[in-house]
C-alpha cells in the first residue's frame, strides 16, 4: 500500500470534512484497501460536471489502490432526497429511475476504472426488506434527532409539510452503507446529515462506523450558485466538444482554480506552478484556461476531439474568424423546416419546441444571420452554415 501520508495528501485534497480523520488514519492504518462508497440517486438522465467532483474524488481513492463502490439508488431515487428542499420532492416512476440509471453507468466510466469500479442498486436489498425489517430499521431513529435536520427543522417551524415517506430516505441512505459494509462514504456537503446516519445505522447493526468525507458544492457558470440545470448554469458531460469547451472558457479566472483543484488530474504542485507563472507574467490566464479545457473534454470525448475544440474557439472567439474545420456537415437537398433540422438532423436539441425557443432567444443563425421566422425553411442550395447558441455550428454539404 501507498504510505499513509502520501494517501492523505490525495484524500483531503479539496475536501471540506473528513469525519473523523483520526478515524480515518486507524483504517489506512489496517494496511487493506477500504471499501469505499459514494451513492448517485438517478433523478436525470444526464450528469454535469458538478456530479463530477465526487467521481473525480472515487477515481483517486481508486488510485491509491482502493475499492470503490459506485451505488446507484434506484430504489431511493423513487423517494426523493429531501436534502436543501423546503417541500416534498416530485417522486420520479420506477422506469424513469431505471432509465437515468443507464445513462449513469455509461457516463462514469470517463473517469472511473470499469474494471476495479463495484456497480451496485439498492433496489437489490431495499426490495427484499418486509415489514417488519423495515419497521425495525425505523426504530434505530428517533422523530426528534430527524428534526433536527436543518431543512426538517424549517419546514417544521414554517408549518409546511414534511411527508413521513421522507424521513425513510436518510435512513436507507444509511442502510446502505450497512450492507455494503463501507468503510468511507463520500458526498457533498449538502449530504451531512444522511453520511452521518450511516455511522449511525453502522453501530446499531453492531459494524465499525464509516468515516464521512464531504466534498464542495461546484459553483456553476455564474461563480455563485451551485451548479445546476434547473439553473442553467451547467456544464453538461454529454455536451458537444465544441459546447462544453467554449462553457469552460467563459468561467472567471478565480473560479478556474476550484475547477482545477476539485475536476483536474494535475498535481497541486502543477496546479500552483501555473498560479504563480500567472502571478509573475509568465503566462496568460487564458492559456491556462484553454488547458483547464482541453483536458476536461478530452476527458470526455477523447484528445483529438479535444483539441478540434480548442481550435475552434480561438478561430472563431480569438480570431473572430468561421472555423474551417467543421466537424459536423449535414445534406439538406429538399427544404427542411429548421426545427426539424435542428432536432433530427443535427441533434441540437431535444425537441421542437425547445428549438423554437431557441430561435424566440435568437440564439440561431443561418450564414451569420439571426432567425426569426419559427417555419424557416432551410436549403443547401441557398444556406450553408448553421449556429446554435455560441458552440454548435454545423455545414450543409452538397451531396454529402
Amino acid at each position: 500500500m501507498i504510505n499513509i501520508q502520501t494517501q492523505l495528501e490525495v484524500i483531503k485534497r479539496g475536501a471540506v470534512e473528513i469525519l473523523p480523520e483520526e478515524e480515518l488514519i486507524a483504517k489506512l492504518k489496517k494496511g487493506r484497501p477500504l471499501r469505499v462508497k459514494t451513492g448517485f440517486d438517478p433523478t436525470a438522465p444526464d450528469l454535469h460536471l458538478g456530479h463530477t467532483v465526487l467521481i473525480q474524488k472515487m477515481k483517486q481513492f481508486q488510485d491509491l489502490d482502493h475499492e470503490v463502490i459506485f451505488l446507484i439508488g434506484d430504489f431511493t431515487g423513487m423517494i426523493g432526497d429531501p436534502s436543501g428542499k423546503s417541500e416534498t420532492r416530485k417522486q420520479l416512476t420506477r422506469e424513469e429511475v431505471a432509465q437515468n440509471a443507464e445513462t449513469y453507468k455509461e457516463q462514469i466510466f470517463k473517469i472511473l476504472d470499469p474494471q476495479k469500479t463495484i456497480i451496485e442498486f439498492n433496489h437489490g436489498w431495499m426490495e427484499k426488506m418486509d415489514a417488519v425489517a423495515m419497521i425495525g430499521l425505523t426504530a434505530k431513529y428517533t422523530v426528534a434527532r430527524m428534526l433536527e435536520r436543518e431543512d426538517f427543522k424549517q419546514r417544521y417551524q414554517k408549518q409546511q409539510p414534511i411527508s413521513i415517506h421522507e424521513f425513510l430516505y436518510p435512513l436507507i441512505q444509511g442502510y446502505d452503507s450497512v450492507v455494503l459494509k463501507a468503510d468511507v462514504e463520500l458526498g457533498g456537503t449538502d449530504q451531512r446529515f444522511n453520511l452521518l446516519m450511516g455511522r449511525e445505522l453502522q453501530r446499531e447493526y453492531g459494524q465499525e462506523a464509516q468515516v464521512v468525507l464531504t466534498m464542495p458544492l461546484l459553483e456553476g457558470l455564474d461563480g455563485v450558485h451551485k451548479m445546476s440545470k434547473s439553473l442553467g448554469n451547467y456544464i453538461g458531460i454529454t455536451e458537444a466538444a465544441e459546447e462544453m469547451f467554449g462553457k469552460i472558457m467563459s468561467i472567471s479566472d478565480m473560479l478556474m482554480w476550484r475547477y482545477y483543484e476539485l475536476l483536474s488530474d494535475k498535481t497541486m504542485n502543477e496546479i500552483q506552478s501555473l498560479r504563480s507563472q500567472i502571478e509573475n507574467g509568465s503566462l496568460h490566464p487564458m492559456e491556462v484556461k484553454k488547458t483547464l479545457g482541453t483536458e476536461l473534454v478530452a476527458r470526455f470525448h477523447g484528445t483529438s476531439a479535444a483539441e478540434t475544440a480548442r481550435s475552434y474557439f480561438e478561430n472563431r472567439y480569438q480570431k473572430k474568424a468561421m472555423p474551417t474545420d467543421i466537424r459536423q456537415q449535414f445534406s439538406a437537398p429538399e427544404p427542411i423546416w429548421i426545427c426539424r433540422l435542428i432536432v433530427d438532423v443535427l441533434k441540437f436539441a431535444k425537441s421542437t419546441s425547445e428549438a423554437r425557443r431557441l430561435i424566440a432567444q435568437g440564439a440561431i443563425k443561418v450564414d451569420g444571420q439571426v432567425v426569426k421566422d419559427p417555419n424557416f425553411q432551410f436549403h443547401d442550395r441557398q444556406h450553408r452554415v448553421l449556429e446554435v447558441g455560441k458552440n454548435r455550428i454545423a455545414q450543409a454539404v452538397k451531396d454529402f
